[in-house]
This record gives C-alpha cells, sequence and structure tokens, in this order.
C-alpha cells in the first residue's frame, strides 16, 4: 500500500510539473526569429518579407527602391493559399561561397556561388527560401504536405517604384517558340490581357536594369508576365491541358484547359522567382544567376558529353553545289556534309526536316540510307544529330531512341513544342532522361526559355526560344538591332541556339528574304563574331559547305573557334547598340564585337592577356563593308597586354580576333 501511495504521488507531482511547462510555454516568448531581412553579401541589395495579413517581398538595391511590397501567394485547389494570414514561426539563416564546375563550360570553367539565404517558415507546413546575390535575389515556396496537391494558381507580382520602360517580348498566344522582339514599352501600356514571355527586362532611373526570369523549373509550368496594375507586373501561367487537338505533325494546340496551373508531390521546392539587378549593362552578359540557382546534376558520368560545332543542312536548304550528284535529302549529300565536317574538325551534322516521313521516325525517306551515313559518319569520326518532332518522338520515344542508338547517333534536335504548361515541361526532362540514358546530346529547338536544365541534365546543350537567324529565310527580324539585344535577356538565362554563319551578307538596303538561297543582314564579319559574342556549347554553321569553301578565312576562322570556354571578360556593352565581348580557351583568347545599324569606334583593351608576346589575327569591316557585307580585311600583327586597339565597326557590322601565344 505504501507503495502505491508513494507511486500515486509521483504520477501527480509529473502531471502538475507538465501543466506547468504546459503553461510556461504558452506565456514564454518564442526565441527571436530576426528581421525578416535578407541581404546580399556586398550588402547593396536588400530583400524584405512582409507578413501582415499576406506574405509580401520587397527589394532595394543601395537604398533605392527596386521593388515595392509586392504580394506572393499559392492558391491551392482545396482552398488553402500558401502566404496568405501567415504566421511566421522561425527562420534558417546560411551564407556560401563556393566554386562550382560546370560539366559543361558555356561561360567559363569556375563560377563562384555566393550568397546569403534565409528560410523563412511559416504554420501550414509552407515556407519561403530567399537568396540575395551580388547579382540578383530570387525567392521560391517549399512546401511539405502529405500526398499530392493542386496548384490552381500563383501569384508572384513586382511592383515597381514608377512607370518604367520595358524590353518586353510579347507573345500573342501561349502556342509560341518565344522567338519575339523586345518591344520598348512603359508597364502603364501593358493593358489586360497582354502578355510576355520571360526574360523581360525593366529599365531604373540612373541606367541601372532589372531582368525578371525563372529557375528550377520542374513539375510546374512556366512563367509569363503581364499587368498586375499601377506600376506591376505579375506573373501568368498557363492552366494545365485539359484536350488538345494535333494539327499537322508538330502543332499541338490545347484546346480545353483545366482550373489548375499544377498537380504535384506535396512536399517538394517550387522554381525560382528571379530578379536580376545590374548598375551596369555588361553586368547582364556577365551573371551566371540562372545556373547558380538550378539544380546540381545527379548524373555520375559526364565525360562522355561532347560539345562541339555542327554542319548544318537546312538553313541552306542542303544547296550544295560543284558536286557529282544531285543535292538534296538523299545519302550523297548527307555524305558530303560528313565529309565537309571532317575536314575541318567539326564534331557533327544535323539531318535536320526531310530525312524521316512526318509522322513516323522509323520511316525513312526514300533515297536516304541510313545504315550507309552512319557507317560513313563513324568512319569519318562525325557525330550525326537527328532532327525530330516533338510530338513524333512522344509517340515513339523508345523505339526511335532505340533505333538511333543503333545507328551511333549522337543527339537529337527536338523541335517545335511551343508551349510550357506543366505537361510540356515534364516532356523536356523525360527526354533528357531517355536521351542520357543512350548518351545522346539534346537540343532543344521550338522551344522556351531555359529555367537551368542544362546544369541538372548537362547534356541539354543548347535551346532556340530566340530570335535567331532562321528568321531570315522570310523576314527581317533578324537584325543587328535584335542581335545587340537579346542577349542582354535571353543569353541571361541560358545557352541559345541562333544559327549563325551566314557567307551571303547585305546591307541593310539590299537584303531579302529568300528561303531556299538566304542572306544575314549586316556585314561578314557580324557573323564571324557572334561565334565569339553569342554562347552556346553546341554551335551551328549554318551555310552551305559549298558557301564556305568559297571562304576558306572566314571557314578557318569558324573551324578554330571554340564552343566552350574557360573564362569570359565582358569589355563593353549597351542594350541594344553594341557588345564587345572577349572569351578564353586554355591559352588562346577569342575577341568578337557587335554592334547594331549604327557605324561606331571602340576601343579594345588588351591587358586581360597578361605577360607575354601574342599574335593576333583579325577580322575588321572592309572599306566598303557599308555597301556590300561580304567586305571585310583579315589582318595579322603582334600583341602585347599593353596594346589597345581602335576598331571601327560598319553599319552592322562586326569585328573578330583570335589572340594566340607567340
Amino acid at each position: 500500500m505504501r507503495r502505491q501511495a508513494i507511486a500515486g504521488v509521483r504520477v501527480v507531482l509529473l502531471l502538475l510539473l507538465a501543466a506547468v511547462g504546459a503553461a510556461f510555454a504558452q506565456t514564454a516568448p518564442r526565441p527571436p526569429i530576426g528581421p525578416p531581412v535578407v541581404t546580399s553579401p556586398n550588402g547593396a541589395l536588400v530583400v524584405t518579407i512582409g507578413t501582415e495579413g499576406q506574405v509580401t517581398w520587397s527589394v532595394t538595391h543601395r537604398g533605392r527602391t527596386v521593388i515595392e511590397p509586392s504580394p506572393i501567394a499559392m492558391k491551392l485547389g482545396d482552398g488553402r493559399v500558401v502566404g496568405e494570414k501567415p504566421l511566421l514561426t522561425t527562420s534558417f539563416r546560411r551564407s556560401t561561397d563556393a566554386i562550382l564546375k560546370p560539366s559543361v563550360r558555356y561561360r567559363r570553367a569556375e563560377i563562384r556561388d555566393r550568397f546569403n539565404e534565409v528560410v523563412f517558415a511559416f504554420g501550414g507546413n509552407y515556407s519561403l527560401a530567399v537568396r540575395a546575390y551580388d547579382d540578383g535575389v530570387a525567392y521560391r515556396w517549399r512546401t511539405r504536405l502529405p500526398g499530392d496537391i493542386t496548384v490552381a494558381d500563383e501569384e508572384a507580382s513586382f511592383r515597381f517604384a514608377g512607370d518604367h520602360l520595358l524590353y518586353f517580348p510579347e507573345e500573342t498566344s501561349l502556342l509560341s517558340h518565344q522567338e519575339r522582339q523586345y518591344k520598348r514599352v512603359t508597364i502603364s501600356e501593358i493593358t489586360p490581357g497582354r502578355f510576355s514571355s520571360l526574360p523581360a527586362m525593366v529599365q531604373l532611373p540612373g541606367g541601372m536594369k532589372a531582368v525578371i526570369t525563372e529557375a528550377d523549373l520542374f513539375d510546374y509550368p512556366g512563367m509569363n508576365l503581364t499587368s498586375g496594375g499601377p506600376n506591376t507586373l505579375k506573373g501568368l501561367f498557363p492552366a494545365y491541358p485539359r484536350k488538345v487537338e494535333l494539327k499537322r505533325d508538330r502543332d499541338e494546340h490545347v484546346i480545353e484547359r483545366e482550373p489548375y496551373i499544377a498537380k504535384t508531390r506535396g512536399t517538394r521546392d517550387f522554381p525560382w522567382r528571379v530578379l536580376v539587378v545590374a548598375e551596369r549593362d555588361a553586368d547582364l552578359l556577365d551573371t551566371d544567376i540562372v545556373y547558380r540557382l538550378a539544380a546540381e546534376t545527379t548524373m555520375t558520368d559526364t565525360s562522355w558529353i561532347r560539345p562541339g560545332k555542327v554542319a548544318w543542312d537546312w538553313w541552306n536548304a542542303l544547296n550544295v553545289f560543284g558536286v557529282p550528284f544531285k543535292s538534296g535529302v538523299n545519302t550523297e549529300t548527307y555524305k558530303h556534309f560528313i565529309d565537309f565536317a571532317a575536314e575541318n574538325g567539326l564534331e557533327y551534322i544535323i539531318l535536320d526536316e526531310g530525312w524521316y516521313k512526318l509522322g513516323d521516325l522509323l520511316s525513312i525517306t526514300p533515297g536516304v540510307d541510313m545504315d550507309a551515313i552512319a557507317a560513313h559518319a563513324k568512319q569519318k569520326n562525325v557525330g550525326l544529330i537527328m532532327w525530330v518532332i516533338w510530338k513524333t518522338l512522344d509517340l515513339q520515344m523508345g523505339p526511335a531512341l532505340d533505333q538511333f542508338e543503333k545507328w551511333g547517333v549522337k543527339g537529337i534536335k527536338v523541335d517545335f513544342m511551343q508551349r510550357e504548361d506543366q505537361w510540356m515541361v515534364n516532356y523536356y526532362e523525360r527526354v533528357a532522361r531517355e536521351a542520357a540514358k543512350r548518351r545522346m546530346l539534346v537540343d532543344f529547338h521550338g522551344a522556351y526559355k531555359p529555367t537551368g536544365l542544362y546544369r541538372t541534365w548537362p547534356h541539354v546543350l543548347t535551346s532556340e526560344g530566340v530570335l535567331g537567324l532562321e528568321q531570315s529565310k522570310w523576314g527581317d527580324l533578324a537584325s543587328p538591332d535584335n542581335a545587340v539585344t537579346f542577349p542582354f535577356m535571353r543569353m541571361l538565362a541560358g545557352p541559345v541556339d541562333y544559327t549563325p554563319g551566314a557567307m551571303m551578307n547585305a546591307a541593310k538596303k539590299d537584303f531579302q528574304p529568300i528561303f531556299d538561297r538566304p542572306m544575314s543582314q549586316g556585314t561578314r564579319c557580324q557573323q564571324l563574331a557572334m561565334y565569339v559574342v553569342f554562347e552556346s556549347p553546341l554551335q551551328m554553321l549554318a551555310d552551305s559547305p559549298s558557301n564556305y569553301r568559297r571562304e576558306p578565312e572566314s571557314l578557318a576562322f569558324l573551324a578554330a573557334v571554340p564552343t566552350t570556354w574557360d573564362e569570359t571578360r565582358v569589355l563593353g556593352a549597351t542594350v541594344g547598340e553594341h557588345i564587345l565581348v572577349a572569351r578564353r580557351h586554355g591559352r588562346e583568347w577569342y575577341v568578337g564585337a557587335l554592334t547594331n545599324w549604327t557605324a561606331r569606334d571602340l576601343d579594345v583593351d588588351l591587358s586581360f592577356l597578361g605577360a607575354g608576346q601574342f599574335r593576333a589575327e583579325t577580322f575588321r569591316d572592309g572599306a566598303n563593308a557599308h555597301r556590300a557585307g561580304v567586305d571585310y580585311a583579315r589582318e595579322e600583327k603582334a600583341v602585347t597586354a599593353a596594346d589597345r586597339l581602335t576598331i571601327h565597326l560598319a553599319p552592322g557590322g562586326g569585328w573578330a580576333a583570335r589572340i594566340v601565344p607567340r
């Protein structure tokens, strides 16, 4: 009895202690969370998170407002709203300063990943991760919810401090290749119904720029931009397709959409919403922020990934001449392209539209002997890249890729996706995964902008989503003005399949769009300089082998110029006016300069060369390049780091140099 009494007293005491502890826990103040602020390592950029009734974010740069408090949220299908009536429970801070070494060096061999991050945790099993870099800021939602969830919509808003000027790649439909001009309009001119793809740029006071884009996009729709009210832009997300209709073999139209944008895992990280802030236009050409924010690859072996240059058949319409066979979609022509690639050290050729009967990747066009072509390519050590319509590949992915593997194919060029709803975003990753199993490279043509897939799946070497040279076959939009505009936005997001290399070059008044015998606008030297300025680890030579053989000096430069870089220096740049870039591969430097339709003189400071003596091979616009775009002069000279060169660019002109140690 005595033992039972003692045990009873112990139980009562334990219950009393538990009650006191619970009461204390309810009344005692929580540990301090700290101010809801994230500051960049250099202190210039500051992100502030608001939690009064609705989660908001705001951004300042050196004390000047860039983004005023702007609501952000995700509405779930069951009515819950992530970010509404937030209860901030705790925050976790970390700082990182690391060196990333990309599997494919599309801009540099080492990328410094230096940021401050705070993860703000809220009641309701969700959090907001906020990162501040010296060159931009980003946020992303994280949910830790059981099972699967439906996301009805997302609110991502950007309220600026004034009615600023935009560079707005306006879209007319959600069915789009995202090959747009950058319209210069003010925020107030974006009336309801108007929207653009990304990246888009805002011109801030004092010459600063802010570029809006996204990163680490998986299992979720891509973001567009539309009006969000006075001085405000907001995200626009395509709803999930409910019913689609295939028109031709390539254009799949969404006829009906679901009342949600995504069905996905309840426990996951959502895409980063990214704002790059640049004091100088040149900074926009140098940022690696999308790569840094993307998920690291889980591929254990990337040694087989081989960047390089491609002899491309479609832009020049297979116009091979001076040969003993009739050129076209046939075995002899493809073998000729292989021979041309082998003679000039080009790693690949593409078999573009025509090699298979549209609608069936397993049915070869008459006159094309794929076994013979594959054997010839293997003998010449030239890789084959097969162009495919995305929908046909979707329907025949396993058998088609297996057949390609038997032929020894090294890559695929997937075309005409034209959408970025959740289904299509998932398709990109499925293609990347299946191609990786067979050690095949991927070029996404007819694509949305890059969001970092090239880091997660480094064999995805390039993608289009740009108003590129192919447009010159039917219009005049691929102009020198465009060439010095899109790199500050589209190329900021990742490698760009612009497909340069025209050997027929026209002054502005002489240009004509001719589909089967195309030409470029601007000068020959502008085309050469594009290989230095435009980043793409898989770079096309768009013109005919016959045209290149008539231009041995230009061909020699194009055969030598690398497609990956150890170091990049932006020597000068102004949006829409000019770009001057130097890049190093090994011990060799390449320099490229582009101008719009305005002639200009630029100074090239060679101090980046470092110690030693060098030989420079230069290509400059000829004295009459303003009249005949093909006019150029090739020169050689000895240079050192102490030299400064003054170069003249003709209207639509360029300048290119290869600088090697002596």
